[in-house]
């Protein structure tokens, strides 16, 4: 074990996930000839074959993507015993990787950036987008140390904390019948074109499990990739579309074109919580990012 070096299957775990050995190489900041050598050293100290090379094409043997699986948890495991070290000396210190979903990270960030900043100085945040699934998956591998999204989330090895509940808010282009309303019903969206993200987003789930109860009607040749597609193809009179509560705030409850109607009691919600790993050597500072955001998390329901 004395010739397996952890620098070694982190150059195979980055191959892995660039399939190309120059860009390998740049994320290892070595040279190219550096990360193929020391690969080569890799087979022949294991006695397999890890990596099919090829022209313009590079993939792993099954013994190399059976290894690529067990060299993440070990790598995961060597960056824990850094954060261990780094949490022993100073817990609210050094770098916290956080993934925040695309509906949230936009609307939330400009409400806490700042807040987190000057209450825990010494912590030097890291924030990253993720949908729901890629950011699961980044939390098991050890890429993000906590994520914000929308719960529930049940998943083996990882641990979740209700933050504040989101209420959604009905958008509907400014002619529209319901603009006139102070609020609207569910069953007020009958015989309505619905506006949704594209698949991926827990949005669109949430947002279909709210219309269920009316006779409204997706539209079925178009999918937005963002909140703000949707908000810009309600102004077009294209349908309506239902927006969690932080997207209406601030320069965002102002966009040209679009009325922005509460719903009525009690208000459909989304559950935001945070969700990081159970072995995290980082729950000190997670949790002391979870208090801030609970307290300056904008209008809403507190967890």
């Amino acid at each position: 074990m004395a010739d397996l070096k952890l620098k070694d299957l982190r150059y195979l775990v980055t191959l892995a996930d660039t399939r190309h050995f120059g860009r390998a190489a740049a994320a290892c900041f070595v040279s190219q000839p550096t990360l193929s050598a020391q690969l080569r050293k890799l087979e022949e100290y294991l006695g397999v074959q890890l990596i099919e090379r090829q022209p313009r094409h590079i993939a792993l043997t099954e013994a190399g993507e059976a290894i690529v699986a067990r060299a993440r948890r070990m790598l995961e495991a060597g960056d824990e015993i850094v954060s261990l070290s780094h949490a022993w000396r100073d817990p609210l210190a050094g770098r916290l990787r956080v993934a925040l979903l695309p509906t949230i990270g936009p609307y939330l960030l400009p409400q806490v950036a700042m807040k987190i900043r000057k209450a825990l100085p010494r912590l030097d945040l890291m924030l990253y987008e993720y949908q729901t699934g890629p950011m699961l998956e980044k939390l098991h591998n050890g890429d993000v140390d906590v994520g914000i999204l929308a719960l529930p989330i049940d998943e083996e090895g990882l641990v979740t904390r209700k933050l504040f509940a989101e209420a959604f808010v009905l958008a509907v282009p400014e002619s529209h019948r319901l603009a006139a309303q102070e609020q609207a019903r569910i069953a007020d969206l009958d015989g309505e074109t619905l506006l949704l993200l594209e698949d991926g987003h827990c949005l669109r789930d949430q947002a279909l499990a709210v219309c269920s109860r009316s006779d409204v009607q997706e539209r079925q040749d178009f999918r937005a990739t963002s909140i703000e597609t949707l908000r810009q193809m309600v102004a077009t009179g294209a349908g309506i579309t239902l927006l969690p509560l932080l997207a209406t705030q601030g320069a965002y409850g102002n966009a040209r074109g679009v009325k922005l109607v509460p719903l009525v009691r009690p208000t459909p919600t989304r559950q935001i919580g945070a969700v990081w790993r159970k072995s995290s050597a980082r729950v000190p500072a997670i949790e002391a990012v979870c208090e801030l955001l609970i307290r300056h998390a904008g209008p809403g329901e507190r967890a």
